[in-house]
């Protein structure tokens, strides 16, 4: 395995809030106060050209991203193997992208961008939709955004991870990957998921597992068909504002994992909910692998032609939600070989559950 690199912030001065989140009273309940409100402003055409990419967002009219996704139309025929995911990742305004200098590098941010790529072939059917999760109630009323990134993969079909953790004392909400730069066709993003920076996750290497609780770090993977020193794979956590009390909050992991795809041309989906009591839907993840990802440290797919076609909020049977849903409860990967066979392949997603009361 080439190329990993975590990072991880010291603990941030602690700020007094006056809307901080609450300290619980010993005997009293409160009820979850977590909304979110899925934007999106549906699909945009494109990639319309071999070996480019296309950058879309959705807005937050109100709260704060907590996380977002990306769909794209796989179009038909060979055209299809062509289409793949560069990045799904939050915004300062819908446009720039957070690309510099690591560590926290943006607050209450409310744009989430779509970036979605083309290999060697195109399909008149491509597009990319984003999606925005955005808090509309929560006493977690203030967020940050925590970039690392990495100079890897820098040889074809290894696994180029890297990982950003949440400062001390506040909770993971969301995440996102990029993948650039994003003209050469075969470099994509094929991983983007929860974990923990502990050594029982690898730091990072070993995704969070089903019903794990409090994930502290987001990992992403860049994947290439071949040898580029040019790629740089960035890894996004949505984490909650420095000063909050969070000690009442709860983030709940599901997971779930479906073989393939492993046919060449032949796509696979995989969906996961949060279940009663694990509080609502504040973020997701996906990736295309070699399996066993919660428990081994990542691999990638049988083919380095492999990639993802989305990450979504979605409905229980896999259908991506609309503009404005606010009953969203489940999250949907959609991954996609190339032209080759990819033995041992399978499809893995993740959804982020918040209950913010006690």
């Amino acid at each position: 395995m080439t190329g990993n690199t975590s990072l991880r912030l010291a603990p941030s001065r602690v700020l007094v809030l006056g809307a901080a989140l609450a300290l619980a009273v010993p005997g009293t309940a409160y009820a979850n106060t977590v909304s979110v409100t899925v934007k999106t402003p549906g699909a945009t055409s494109g990639p319309a050209s071999a070996n480019s990419e296309i950058s879309t967002h959705a807005d937050c009219a109100g709260g704060l991203v907590s996380g977002g996704g990306i769909n794209q139309a796989v179009g038909t025929g060979a055209g299809a193997n062509g289409n793949h995911v560069n990045g799904t990742s939050p915004s300062s305004d819908g446009t720039t992208e957070y690309t510099g200098s690591t560590g926290v590098v943006g607050t209450d941010v409310t744009h989430w961008l779509g970036i979605g790529g083309s290999g060697g072939q195109v399909s008149a059917s491509f597009s990319t939709t984003p999606y925005a999760l955005c808090f509309t109630s929560s006493l977690i009323n203030h967020t940050q955004v925590v970039m690392n990134k990495a100079n890897t993969p820098t040889a074809g079909a290894t696994v180029g991870r890297v990982t950003a953790t949440c400062p001390a004392n506040t909770r993971l909400l969301g995440g996102g990957a990029r993948t650039a730069p994003g003209d050469t066709g075969g470099f994509k993003t094929i991983a983007s998921y929860p974990t923990f920076n502990d050594s029982a996750h690898a730091f990072g290497a070993k995704a969070a597992a089903d019903g794990e609780t409090d994930p502290d770090s987001w990992s992403a993977v860049g994947w290439d068909s071949g040898a580029n020193s040019a790629d740089y794979t960035y890894a996004y956590a949505i984490c909650s504002g420095s000063g909050i009390n969070v000690s009442g909050a709860t983030v709940k992991v599901r997971y779930a994992e479906v073989g393939g795809p492993t046919t060449g041309s032949t796509g696979q989906t995989a969906t996961v909910g949060c279940g009663q009591g694990d509080g609502n839907l504040v973020g997701g993840g996906a990736a295309i692998s070699g399996g066993s990802v919660t428990t081994t440290a990542f691999t990638g797919p049988g083919s380095h032609g492999d990639h993802l076609n989305g990450s979504f909020p979605s409905t229980s049977g896999g259908a991506a939600v609309g503009d404005g849903t606010t009953t969203a409860a489940y999250w949907t990967a959609s991954a996609h070989t190339g032209g080759q066979s990819s033995p041992g392949t399978s499809t893995d997603v993740w959804a982020l559950c918040a209950n913010d009361g006690v």
